[in-house]
């Protein structure tokens, strides 16, 4: 049986420190910060990000390397055969698609999946691959399984202020202004490779309310035959206090579910700000 290992990147959630408890490699997203080089989770923790966020530094998020990722990946064939490696979703950053350049150099022996997902459904497909790693699936076995069921997960996210994402170019300064006046929360969506809007309404209940209703409508058309099956997941840019009322109301609305928790990885925060919400359901795997 081949020795694998399981590479991530930080927009998984996932950190350092349970990266190690997993026995997995995360490697951490770089940010330039006023002209300055940060590492997520290394030399930038969520506390720094959004003190930096809030004096309205000059952010803005990067990929790692092409070098610093294949050095990583000799270092780690020198021990295992063959590497599975979960970046973020090619349909968010070219980080997906630079590490897939890279592999060919590999001779089938590093194999990046392109599941197009993100924070916690991200960090979800780590946990299934170290899963089906743990039953004997090899390295091919693993991405193709990962990407059949790619699609098989839904986020949905609501934002505290438009300000960030006027920045981003994704709403026109006008609508911004409009919005905040109207007290308007949009409600985006990633479902496959792209963050798209999903619905736009007035209020912070409004906006939960919507999502609560979108994954409900998600668990009972969608992902109707397989409802068993899926996870619920929350996750948010907002303090601790306000994580927890949104995850009861969450528990409260499903109440069969377990809910898993993490903050939004910081090239997600970067985008949308402080004070985000979000909710996701996700398949998980069945090894027989």
């Amino acid at each position: 049986m081949s020795k694998i290992a399981i590479i991530t990147d930080s927009n998984s959630g996932i950190t350092q420190k349970r990266g190690e408890e997993l026995g997995i490699w995360v490697i951490p997203m770089p940010f330039f910060i006023d002209g300055n080089l940060f590492l997520e989770d290394i030399t930038l923790s969520q506390e720094e990000f959004y003190q930096k966020l809030g004096t309205d530094s000059d952010i803005s998020t990067s990929q790692p390397s092409p070098g610093e990722i294949m050095e990583l990946w000799d270092e780690i064939l020198k021990e295992y055969d063959e590497i599975v490696h979960i970046p973020m979703s090619s349909g968010l950053s070219s980080t997906c698609s630079t590490a897939i350049q890279l592999a060919e150099e590999y001779a089938g022996r590093v194999h990046v999946v392109d599941n197009q997902r993100i924070s916690v459904t991200q960090e979800s497909s780590v946990y299934d691959a170290i899963e089906l790693r743990d039953h004997g699936m090899n390295a091919a076995e693993i991405k193709e399984y990962l990407e059949k069921e790619k699609l098989m997960a839904s986020i949905y996210i609501t934002v505290d202020t438009l300000k960030y994402l006027k920045k981003g170019g994704r709403i026109t300064p006008a609508a911004a202004a409009i919005g905040s006046v109207l007290n308007l929360k949009p409600v985006l969506q990633i479902q496959g490779e792209r963050l798209d809007a999903f619905s736009k309404v007035r209020g912070w209940k409004a906006a939960k309310r919507t999502m609560l209703n979108a994954i409900e409508n998600d668990l009972n058309e969608r992902f109707a035959k397989e409802k068993e099956e899926m996870l619920l997941a929350m996750a948010y840019t907002c303090s601790q206090e306000e994580a927890a009322e949104w995850k009861a109301e969450i528990q409260e609305r499903f109440p069969q579910y377990e809910i898993i928790e993490n903050p939004l990885s910081l090239s997600v925060a970067c985008h949308i700000g402080p004070g985000a919400m979000a909710v996701a359901c996700m398949k998980k795997i069945k090894c027989l």
